[in-house]
């Protein structure tokens, strides 16, 4: 049994039977998941055809769920994809543990278990149960610090999602066995097999061609090291990441897309037909 299955199972254990008394309803919703032991507001979308996939959308810095449930829903209608998109408030889940993926602690790197990056497969569990959806794929989405935490659930939880569309983050998870975790493989038990399973993911790295500026941009020396700005860290992580599959002779799964003239703005990237495209 995988991690992630082992992790999803554990959720619906400790969700107590709530889950089978709640409901994803057509159009917008709001509702709670608990998540390994931990409650979470849930924003919703459920689109007027027949779901074809679970779309789990993964907020920026501003905590903001609800808005960016909002902005996927135009992609979630092309899709035909009932929409999942989960707050991680600041007070419980600040950048380390939700930029960051909460892998990391006193310098150590943490088993499965409690880490905010475990919280991905039991949350799709538990959507799959409440639209009464069980063998629906699903894809995942983030954008900005969503995009960051992404990052690190592909690198350290090695989810098995049809696509994964990492949108303008500040920060990646390198294609590296001497950077530490969170910003490589160092420290990642049998690290290796991690690295290549993380190349071997569908991940789409989704850049805005003109974000370029610094607001919100992470400063730490690691964050620096991978380039000046936005575009150029993602540019960079996808290069390192195509080399790194060659020399190894590894599967390669990524494609990078660049969306001509837009900056930061999860609203036009999800509107983008390079983001529609990412889905195919």
């Amino acid at each position: 049994m995988t991690v992630g299955r082992a992790l999803a199972l554990l959720a619906i254990a400790l969700s107590g039977g709530t889950a089978a008394a709640q409901t994803i309803a057509p159009d917008n919703g709001e509702t709670s998941a608990a998540i390994l032991g931990t409650t979470l507001r849930v924003f919703t979308y459920r689109p007027p055809c027949a779901p074809q996939l679970v779309l789990a959308v993964f907020h920026g810095v501003g905590r903001d769920a609800g808005p960016y449930r909002d902005e996927a829903r135009p992609l979630a209608d092309r899709l035909c994809a009932i929409v999942v998109s989960p707050e991680f408030d600041a007070g419980r889940f600040p950048t380390a543990k939700y930029q960051r993926g909460g892998v990391m602690e006193n310098g150590k790197f943490l088993p499965p278990g409690k880490r905010t990056v475990d919280m991905v497969a039991p949350l799709i569990a538990w959507a799959r149960q409440v639209s009464a959806q069980p063998a629906l794929p699903y894809a995942l989405i983030g954008h900005s610090a969503g995009g960051q935490f992404l990052s690190r659930v592909a690198a350290y939880a090695a989810p098995d999602a049809v696509h994964i569309v990492i949108a303008n983050p500040s920060t990646w998870v390198l294609p590296s066995l001497t950077d530490a975790a969170p910003y490589g493989f160092g420290k990642v038990p049998d690290a290796e097999a991690a690295l290549r399973a993380y190349l071997a993911l569908p991940i789409t790295v989704l850049l805005g061609g003109a974000d370029t500026g610094t607001h919100n941009l992470s400063s730490e020396p690691e964050a620096v090291a991978q380039g000046a700005n936005r575009l150029m860290r993602g540019r960079t992580t996808f290069a390192k990441a195509q080399a790194a599959a060659r020399e190894h002779g590894w599967t390669f799964g990524w494609t990078e897309a660049e969306v001509p003239a837009v900056g930061h703005s999860a609203t036009k990237m999800f509107a983008s037909h390079q983001a529609a495209a990412a889905f195919r």
